[in-house]
């Protein structure tokens, strides 16, 4: 009986250990990542020459003459970014056509060849200058791909490339998060072109430690797997990027948009979608605008599961955020706050008791409601797995079940409204030792969700 005692007490001991040793060498964000975790939703802003001739992806031939915003206003961009709540702006600074928004010595195919102000305008100049006056943070796309480039395909053009960063991170610093699209076409010469993504991260780590880098493998941010604006049902802030890199050679999409449990590396997903049915705007598409119930249901299929949204919000050919774009992004701003406001647990007077597993929240009057939002201590890592959530009447009976996966930064669910007098969460599979951050409660318009159940 002394033996069997024994060996109980040295298996929970070994047990014990080994979860306190996983807890400990799972990886945990950057002070950088957990900022970049908390804002949630911010705008990408496609604008070149694409904007004036209608395509997605240009050429590379089309003149430089083309690019003649009549009003280019990036202040306005910012106040309406401020407005619908964004919390920072990233520019195409250089899409796949070559073509750069700001005179780059290492192009001719740059806003100085163009006719806006004469040759002497710098978009990025405005647009950083503009972030900083509204407090929005910067940020910069830059695709490595080439269209224009005489340079592009041999091996010069990775130091052009690196040239350009060190401009972009000289001149129009600090930038917050920095956009690698992997896309690898052919240049003007007929080749496509090796890219040292090596060398180009350790440039941008030597000039900006604290910059954010966004490609299929990080090493900060990923790309979520898709451009609908939707993240995994399952969604782990941990990746496993070994053998992959940017573009083709990136992790299986699916894997994307899930992350991995036992992912080696700390890197969120980012979920990018665009306004309008283009990414780049276009005159055709004022009437196809996402309506603010629309833009309302990606904020929960992204924020909602726990990534970040990027929205983007194409400027027009005047240089301004086009009134359609605007009037819906204000509206859902106002939806956001509407809805989440009001914190039901918070304002009813509760009682809390909890576990290593179970967390019970006891309402002092019965509540109508139909969303219960989560979180994790993101410093501590990322550690339910898997969990439940029972919902009971005022006579003690369970009234419904919800189950999901993962919760991360935020996990937003909806059900349909019932009234709840007490919440059991109850963590039924964990990687280690779960920090629940928060548990809140809200009763959102029916009319605007669709019933969630992970």
């Amino acid at each position: 009986m002394i033996k069997k005692l024994l060996f109980l007490l040295c298996t929970i001991s070994l047990t014990a250990n080994l979860f306190a040793q996983l807890q400990s060498t799972s990886p945990k964000p950057s002070s950088a990542q957990l900022a970049w975790h908390q804002l949630e939703y911010y705008w990408f802003a496609h604008f070149g020459p694409n904007t004036f001739t209608g395509e997605e992806w240009g050429s590379g031939n089309e003149s430089a003459s083309l690019f003649n915003p009549t009003n280019l206003d990036t202040r306005q961009w910012c106040r309406i970014a401020k407005q619908a709540g964004a919390k920072g702006i990233i520019i195409t600074a250089k899409h796949h056509d070559g073509f750069c928004l700001w005179p780059s010595r290492y192009s001719n195919h740059t806003v100085r060849e163009s006719k806006w102000k004469n040759g002497k305008g710098d978009v990025l100049k405005e647009l950083s200058e503009a972030c900083k006056e509204y407090g929005l943070k910067f940020g910069v796309y830059i695709s490595p791909w080439d269209r224009n480039h005489p340079d592009y395909g041999t091996a010069a053009y990775n130091q052009v490339f690196v040239n350009m960063l060190k401009e972009l991170f000289t001149q129009y610093g600090p930038i917050w998060e920095l956009w690698w699209d992997g896309a690898n076409g052919e240049g003007p010469n007929g080749k496509k072109q090796e890219y040292n993504w090596n060398l180009y991260r350790k440039t941008v780590e030597q000039l900006s430690p604290q910059t954010l880098i966004f490609s299929d493998v990080g090493p900060h941010v990923r790309w979520v797997g898709n451009e609908k604006g939707i993240a995994g049902i399952t969604n782990w802030n941990l990746l496993n990027t070994d053998g992959f890199e940017a573009g083709l050679k990136g992790p299986p999409t699916d894997t994307l948009g899930t992350g991995n449990k036992f992912g080696k590396y700390w890197i969120p997903a980012e979920c990018d979608v665009s306004i309008r049915p283009g990414w780049f705007w276009k005159g055709s598409e004022n009437k196809s605008v996402k309506s603010p119930q629309q833009l309302f249901q990606l904020y929960l299929k992204s924020v909602g599961r726990g990534a970040n949204l990027l929205l983007n919000v194409p400027p027009d050919a005047t240089g301004k955020i086009a009134i359609e774009d605007s009037v819906a992004l204000v509206e859902l701003k106002k939806l956001i706050d509407s809805n989440f406001k009001s914190d039901l647990v918070g304002k009813n007077g509760i009682r809390i008791s909890k576990t290593r597993q179970v967390t019970e929240v006891k309402l002092n009057k019965p509540i109508r409601a139909n969303c219960i939002t989560l979180m994790e201590n993101l410093l501590d890592g990322q550690n339910c797995s898997q969990f439940s959530i029972q919902l009971f009447n005022q006579s003690k009976q369970e009234i419904s079940i919800i189950k999901g996966t993962t919760i991360g930064a935020k996990r937003i669910l909806t059900f349909p409204t019932v009234e709840i007098s007490s919440i059991k969460l109850i963590i039924t599979e964990q990687k280690g030792t779960v920090n629940l951050g928060g548990l809140s409660l809200y009763h959102i318009d029916e009319n605007l969700i669709e019933p969630i159940h992970p």
